[in-house]
């Protein structure tokens, strides 16, 4: 039976860390760390995203202002609140809840926002500095990825790291994380031959595909440790990983199920990586 990696037990521990570190940063500045979320339209998972973000702000002191704009929401709009934003310093991390509303360009607005505030970390500038590993912000689904991994003394370094999927949020950042504490990582997509081969070669295997139940027991080794970060509702209602949990766990080493592992830690990161922002604003 595999060690259940606790995402909302880790989230938590680290979030109260971090509430120690913004009181003593606004104690030591006078500055409280400031975080404005937009989110255009009425997509349900994005608003109970966006609650979730003013609630764990609200659990570590950090300042948030929340701008719900209406689905009809023109791009020039929305753009001209990301600049109105980008030039208040009482705000030192922006994130657009995506997805946006078809009419408007993820691509555009993500560019719009400085990279300075760009607390999700997907502006190109940042990327970048991912990719050549001197960043300021990590992508909060890698990031807390890692930190889950760390937490439980998962060593990355010499190990085969598998990742499924090669989304700019997830899969490939996921990818430049691993290979940056020394694993050797291959990453594979819909196009992939032979992906089971693959998977059972894995000694971590982090599965972000976007599909329920996609990886099999019989696609898992022995002892590897598996990270789920997908998330889909099936038709009851209930919701599930990308893995099949209860049959994986049986081989695992150690295994995060859904909901409850990676997902609290996505938060977690933003939390952090709104602090790093504030304090970078100062220099």
């Amino acid at each position: 039976m595999a060690i259940i990696i606790d995402g909302k037990a880790t989230s938590l521990a680290m979030k109260e860390e971090l509430k120690g570190k913004i009181d003593a940063f606004i104690s030591q500045t006078g500055v409280t760390p400031g975080l404005a979320v937009i989110i255009v339209g009425n997509n349900p998972a994005s608003a109970v995203y966006v609650r979730n973000k003013e609630n764990a702000c609200a659990a570590v002191g950090i300042h948030s202002e929340t701008f719900r704009l209406a689905e009809e929401t023109t791009e020039e709009e929305l753009l001209a609140l990301v600049r109105k934003l980008n030039a208040d310093e009482a705000i030192h991390g922006i994130l657009v809840q995506l997805p946006l509303p078809s009419h408007i360009s993820e691509e555009k607005v993500i560019a719009s926002i400085s990279p300075k505030k760009d607390v999700d970390a997907f502006h190109a500038e940042n990327v970048g500095h991912i990719m050549i590993g001197n960043y300021h912000f990590l992508p909060c689904t890698p990031a807390g990825v890692m930190a889950l991994l760390e937490r439980y003394g998962i060593e990355v370094a010499g190990k085969h790291c598998v990742v499924i999927g090669r989304s700019n949020i997830v899969g490939k950042p996921q990818a430049m994380l691993l290979l940056e504490k020394n694993g050797t990582v291959t990453v594979c997509h819909s196009k992939t031959k032979n992906l089971a081969d693959i998977t059972r070669q894995a000694d971590i295997l982090v599965a972000a595909v976007g599909r329920a139940r996609f990886v099999r027991a019989d696609m898992v080794k022995d002892g590897a440790v598996v990270i789920d970060v997908g998330i889909n509702r099936l038709a009851d209602g209930t919701l599930c990983g990308d893995v099949d949990f209860e049959a994986v766990k049986e081989k695992a080493y150690a295994i995060t199920p859904v909901p409850g592992g990676v997902g609290p830690m996505t938060v977690t990161m933003l939390l952090y990586n709104t602090l790093t922002a504030a304090k970078e604003s100062l220099k």
